[in-house]
């Protein structure tokens, strides 16, 4: 797609933190830039960590905010398949744009990330998808000029090639300003181990609950990957592929079982 056309086409902005999110905001900014026809339909509530569930058990209720802005009581991928399938049914969104998530998401936190998950319901469902995160430090303040600055010249140059329809594209902003980002790089996804822990804690009447207290494990330095990329300054774009088959796990199995 041309800017041209990508101008003309219907953009659907989710994200995973919530409708009140500022990296929402930072992400109608990017699609805004793209196009002018742009609908917004996000969770109600924070939905960090819910990877890519249904809410099946119970009904989820959608909350209008404005002409092309809904709130719906469910998960990002819940918000995908409603706009698609229902509100946006009879013009169905061309590219699905979820973020800008308050946090990286690479590595092995993509299984886990509801911003990513809201990109693979679109990539499943035949639409162009990329999903936008930025890196921050705590207690440092969010840079979201990085994302909002670089983040549309890399949505129209992934629009500018035809993406497979079961990959969609994962990309992450280095935690520095605009001025000290270095450039964009082509990564592959990288590998860091869970690091975090369950704290229990009593609540009033006695009853024991618990935390997860997420914290990102040690990673493996490759030159190529996600992480490395972003720590070094760098905005990251990563194909990510829907088909988890492991082709050569698969062909020695089929090899040791026709032994049989």
């Amino acid at each position: 797609m041309t800017p041209q056309d990508i101008a003309r086409k219907r953009i659907l902005v989710t994200n995973d933190d919530g409708i009140n999110a500022p990296g929402l905001e930072a992400m109608i900014d990017i699609a805004t830039q793209l196009s002018k026809d742009v609908w917004v339909v996000a969770p109600e509530y924070n939905q960090s960590g819910a990877g890519h569930s249904l809410s099946l058990t119970h009904p989820v209720r959608a909350r209008q905010l404005s002409e092309a802005k809904y709130a719906l009581e469910g998960t990002p991928t819940d918000c995908v398949l409603f706009a698609v399938k229902h509100l946006l049914r009879d013009h169905k969104p061309d590219i699905v744009l979820s973020g800008v998530n308050r946090g990286g998401n690479m590595s092995d936190d993509v299984t886990y990330s509801g911003t990513i998950a809201g990109a693979m319901e679109g990539c499943l469902l035949g639409i162009p998808s990329i999903a936008f995160s930025q890196t921050y430090t705590h207690p440092h303040p969010v840079k979201w000029d990085t994302a909002t600055q670089f983040g549309a010249d890399v949505a129209r140059r992934v629009l500018d090639m035809e993406i497979p329809r079961n990959v969609l594209i994962n990309v992450n902003f280095p935690d520095v300003v605009p001025s000290a980002v270095k450039g964009v790089r082509v990564t592959r996804q990288g590998v860091r181990g869970f690091g975090g822990h369950i704290v229990e804690r009593t609540d009033p009447r006695g009853g024991t609950y618990y935390w997860i207290a997420y914290a990102p494990g040690a990673h493996e330095h490759d030159d190529e990957s996600d992480l490395t990329s972003v720590r070094s300054g760098y905005v990251s774009v990563t194909p990510l592929h829907l088909d988890l088959t492991h082709e050569a796990t698969r062909h020695k199995l089929a090899a040791h079982f026709a032994k049989d």
